[in-house]
């Protein structure tokens, strides 16, 4: 299929993409900086009609869904999502160094589509609802946030460290990130607008549940485990704005929850069996 082929240009705009948002930490070159920022628009851009094509291609086949019904096309969302959300903070703070530690969780999830199925199925009963949608978009809206806050959690951690042993003051690649005070805020903020999406993707989920199998939460394996996520992002938000933990706390923290998003995600699926299974 054509998408699936244009999903193979993408992932090798992501490589050269990574590669140079790396380059730009030791040169400090604005142009190798704005090199790296356009490629990523270009990766975007020929990734959105990537999958308009594959919703096309469902519709000629006869299928007629969203591309977000497998695992395979879940992944290549949540890959788009990622630089979606990404692109987005680098307008907004004007911080391309964050690339580097970003863009290749993209790379890594579209990556890993090379080893599923790409064929366009029929779906199953159980899948066969509207809830499907707001279910699997929201969860990977609230993902996506929290890869972005992962990278900037790791540029915390690499900065704080580098203050602390004095290396941050010489004139390496540390200089060229953001004050720590700063990548703190920024983590809060991305944290702040993924946590919502989490929540609702649980709560449509429970609602989804109830309409298929007759339950709203059964203790399936992926269900424990993205209420374990929600906890840990929930005990950020609320450590933050009860004990004031912030810095150094909120990174780690920020970095577990997403440990937690990608066993949630995939850990479940390769090594516990339950009513996510098909995923």
């Amino acid at each position: 299929m054509l998408s699936s082929k244009l999903f193979g240009v993408v992932m090798i705009d992501y490589v050269v993409c990574s590669l140079t948002y790396i380059f730009y930490l030791p040169t400090r070159k604005e142009m190798v900086g704005k090199v790296a920022s356009i490629l990523t628009l270009i990766g975007l851009t020929i990734q959105t009609f990537a999958l308009g094509l594959r919703w096309q291609e469902s519709y000629e086949m006869g299928h007629g869904r969203i591309p977000l019904t497998n695992l395979f096309e879940s992944m290549v969302v949540l890959s788009w999502l990622i630089v979606v959300v990404y692109v987005v903070t680098e307008l907004k703070f004007k911080q391309k160094v964050f690339g580097a530690f970003v863009i290749p969780f993209a790379l890594i999830a579209l990556a890993y589509t090379s080893f599923l199925s790409d064929e366009i199925e029929p779906l199953v009963p159980a899948l066969q609802s509207y809830w499907l949608h707001a279910h699997v978009a929201t969860c990977m809206l609230g993902y996506a946030s929290f890869a972005v806050a992962c990278g900037v959690s790791i540029v915390y951690l690499i900065k704080e460290r580098g203050e602390r042993t004095g290396k941050s003051k010489d004139k390496g690649f540390l200089s060229i990130f953001p004050d720590i005070r700063v990548l703190d805020e920024i983590n809060y903020k991305i944290v702040a607008i993924g946590f919502p999406f989490l929540t609702i993707g649980i709560i449509t989920g429970a609602y989804w549940a109830h309409y298929a199998w007759g339950t709203y939460w059964s203790w399936d394996p992926k269900e424990t485990w993205s209420l374990i996520t929600w906890f840990i992002y929930a005990a950020f938000l609320h450590s933050r704005f009860t004990y004031g933990w912030m810095g150094r706390r909120s990174a780690i923290l920020s970095v577990a929850g997403f440990v937690s998003v990608l066993f949630c995600y995939l850990g479940v699926n390769l090594l516990l069996s339950g009513l996510h299974s098909y995923a």
